[in-house]
């Protein structure tokens, strides 16, 4: 495949999208969405031969699976999104100048957005619906391992596109393999940005190798602290949600940080987790505590590099603290800037947490799970951002717009 070429394809279809009204993208996202549900039979098919390629005792495997419901999950999201308002053409603000000049400042599209994302085949729906409600066209880089679902996913966007007269060009898919990705990034003039989706590793390829400039988003190391004035149901129920609920996903709790003067309620948090067969990498203060009250098959000493790890599975570790100083020290050594959460009653502590901690969602008394663009009332997110430049945390449709500067003179002259 001729790269060079399909990049100049959907650069030049990104161009029509400006002529499409906002009533016809929602109507295109709307017959999207009864698509997927019409052809799920077909998506499930193709996933399934993704499936067969994997270990399910692989973390990704789960991120990789689709289901009927995930599906019928997805298809309510694009739903959701159509019921956004368009994020295109806002005045964001707006002055007149002593001489006269009025100046605007007017949302507008990107114009391509390059994706590069790993075993995560809702993606694709997800990045397309996002993109096009927002005017861009888009570039997708799925893993290998998802290959066979993603094809299936472009062919039936594709196949909605042509039905609805709309150039297909505005959504590729690239071939699987690395020649490809190095090659997008490298498209500087044909892809306006590129947003990694995946592990550390694969951020920190795109953030060195590419000419596009980039949008950092993915990985999380999140920890939960568990304050001397926590409460110990609320903080039973926030560990178990953010640890198990889908635990190969970057909003995931990855390390417990517990005050020294809790350690006696440390069992009883961490109870839960026991029926979901979490895995504790507990420090030595945190370790005696657990001892003889969690199975005994599920507790590990933690190393040095149990720390700092998305671990992406049923594991986590334990670390002890004494103080809410000491806790935030932690986060700043370990964190990613992803999310973090403190559980306790006191609200000094927990404004201080919210103030002292460096991330792009910062919790009290409630579960990392919540980082994501669907909670966030933003319908869905083509990533969370862990950088500070454009955009932070959830990515929905505004971040996907950047702006342009426009100036109403009547003959002024400087």
């Amino acid at each position: 495949m001729d790269l060079t070429k399909v990049f100049q394809q959907v650069k030049a279809a990104s161009r029509t999208l400006t002529l499409i009204s906002k009533e016809k993208t929602n109507e295109v996202l709307l017959a999207l969405a009864n698509e997927v549900e019409k052809r799920t039979d077909y998506i499930l098919s193709a996933n399934e031969k993704d499936l067969q390629k994997k270990d399910p005792k692989d973390p990704t495997y789960d991120r990789l699976k689709l289901t009927t419901e995930r599906l019928k999950g997805i298809a309510d999201s694009i739903r959701d999104v159509v019921n956004l308002p368009s994020p295109i053409g806002r005045t964001i603000d707006e002055k007149v100048r002593p001489n006269g000049l009025n100046i605007k400042r007017i949302s507008v599209p990107f114009g391509v957005i390059g994706i590069i994302y790993e075993a995560r085949p809702n993606v694709s729906l997800d990045v397309f619906t996002l993109c096009f409600k927002a005017g861009n066209a888009c570039v997708l880089k799925g893993g290998t391992d998802a290959h066979e679902s993603n094809s299936a996913i472009v062919e039936v966007i594709h196949k909605v596109l042509e039905e609805q007269g709309v150039n297909k060009d505005i959504v590729a898919l690239l071939p699987a393999g690395r020649e490809s990705t190095g090659e997008m990034l490298q498209a500087r003039g044909y892809i306006d940005v590129i947003i990694p989706r995946g592990s550390a590793g694969l951020i920190r390829f795109v953030n060195e190798n590419a000419k596009v400039p980039v949008i950092e988003t993915g990985a999380g190391t999140c920890h939960t602290y568990f304050d001397e004035k926590g409460d110990v149901t609320k903080g039973r129920n926030i560990v178990f949600n953010a640890k198990t609920r889908r635990p190969s996903v970057c909003n995931t709790l990855d390390t417990i940080i517990i005050h020294r003067s809790r350690l006696a309620d440390l069992p009883a948090i961490c109870e839960p987790c026991a029926s979901k067969n979490v895995i504790i990498y507990a420090d030595e203060a945190s370790y005696e505590a657990l001892n003889g009250h969690y199975p005994a098959t599920l507790l590990e000493h933690a190393g040095a590099d149990d720390f700092g790890k998305e671990w992406l599975d049923y594991k986590m570790s334990v670390k002890t603290v004494d103080s809410i100083d000491e806790a935030l020290l932690h986060i700043q050594q370990y964190g990613t800037g992803h999310s973090e959460a403190i559980v306790s009653e006191d609200q000094k502590a927990c404004d201080k947490f919210v103030q002292m901690v460096d991330a792009a969602c910062v919790y009290t008394n409630a579960s990392t799970a919540f980082s994501d663009g669907g909670e966030f009332g933003l319908g869905a997110e083509i990533g969370i951002s862990t950088q500070k430049m454009h955009a932070r945390g959830p990515m929905g449709l505004e971040e996907l717009n950047t702006y342009k500067w426009v100036i109403t003179g009547n003959g002024q002259v400087r």
